[in-house]
């Protein structure tokens, strides 16, 4: 779970940003992503082949 803790003197802005840097570092945006559409059987295999080449 990310979490961002307001300094006193920090304006929305930062946090936002901050918040937003570690969305992207921890990978839940391509996590969400990789998750919201249907996967056809000929993508499925694709990125299986793909992951098994990377390992």
């Amino acid at each position: 779970m990310t979490q961002v803790l307001l300094s006193e003197n920090e304006g929305i802005e930062s946090a936002f940003r901050r918040f937003k840097r570690q969305v992207s570092r921890a990978g839940i945006l391509a996590d969400v992503k990789k998750r919201r559409y249907f996967e056809t059987p000929q993508e499925k295999r694709k990125r299986k082949a793909v992951a098994a080449r990377l390992k």
